[in-house]
């Protein structure tokens, strides 16, 4: 039956044809934006679960740039402390010649106050942003009333205030974080601030009147074989102090390498949920592109069926 007042043919065709327009609309947002799930409502499981591991990405990546500040003031740090580890063999070297030496010991003094300075000069520049990591704001330069020399044997009293102890209280740093019911925990590593000013300054104790301590008649012998073995001791803690530092600064950057390969793998996951695939997309707008037609062409023949009624009048 042809009606002049219901057109369902034109009503079919309308139908698909905003289908297909829909469509269209569906996927140039997704190829203009690049995304298949650009919103809840495209799905809202996947929007979700997107977002949540994009926080935890965005979360890893301030820690990793966190971490490179710490990494910063442990390799300052470090390197401040290698170089005193060299000196402090070199002073080491100079108390084992005077060892030997029947004279110059006033000259082996002044080597041993220069190796002082340059320790002194390393420990104040060994500082990141203001990160003293090495005790060197505690420590005034030539200031000798901490540790004091034993003029018989060589050995050093350590006063309290320059204790063998770590300067203020060892740091957490944030490596990390976890999750556990929806909510975050972070996960750290400890890194100690070490108390190299109190090695310098023992050591700078040692350099004082090292001179009238080696060559006192009565003393100068047990004070000499005194003053290596206290040098050793000392340069021993030089080396626990680099190595700490050197083991610390690792972990950092093994930390760091897991966290960048951690956020890669969280933005791969997350792009196979909404990223769009183009070439599939490209392949669908143009099909839709051809129903578009095809639609547009059968609501123009649907349309024209009611007036074919009029033929039948004439």
């Amino acid at each position: 039956m042809t009606s002049i007042i219901t057109n369902s043919s034109a009503m079919n065709a309308l139908q698909a044809l905003r289908e297909v327009n829909d469509s269209m609309v569906t996927t140039q947002d997704r190829i203009s934006s690049g995304l298949k799930v650009g919103s809840a409502k495209d799905n809202a499981a996947y929007f979700q679960i997107s977002e949540t591991m994009k926080g935890d990405s965005s979360a890893y990546a301030s820690i990793n740039e966190g971490l490179t500040l710490t990494k910063n003031s442990v390799a300052t740090a470090r390197l401040g402390s290698e170089t005193i580890q060299d000196l402090a063999q070199q002073f080491l070297d100079k108390v084992a010649f005077a060892q030997g030496a029947t004279g110059g010991q006033g000259e082996i003094e002044n080597d041993l106050l220069e190796l002082v300075k340059q320790m002194e000069t390393t420990l104040s520049q060994s500082t990141f942003n203001g990160d003293d990591m090495l005790g060197a704001g505690s420590y005034a330069a030539g200031d000798v009333t901490g540790p004091t020399i034993d003029a018989t044997d060589g050995s050093i009293t350590t006063a309290a205030s320059n204790a063998d102890t770590t300067v203020g209280v060892a740091r957490d740093v944030v490596t990390g974080i976890s999750r556990a019911g929806g909510s975050y925990a972070t996960t750290d590593i400890s890194v100690g601030t070490y108390d190299l000013a109190s090695r310098v300054s023992d050591f700078k104790a040692l350099a004082t009147n090292f001179e009238t301590n080696a060559t006192n008649v009565l003393t100068g012998a047990a004070f000499l074989a005194g003053a290596l073995g206290t040098s050793e001791g000392v340069v021993d803690s030089v080396n626990d102090v680099a190595t700490k530092l050197g083991q610390s600064e690792k972990s950092i950057e093994n930390q760091q390498s897991f966290l960048n390969k951690l956020t890669d793998n969280i933005d791969s996951g997350v792009g196979s949920m909404i990223d769009a695939d183009m070439e599939e997309e490209a392949a669908r707008l143009k099909a839709l592109q051809t129903q578009q037609q095809l639609a547009t062409q059968a609501l123009s023949i649907a349309n024209q069926a009611p007036s074919n009624v009029l033929s039948l009048f004439q």
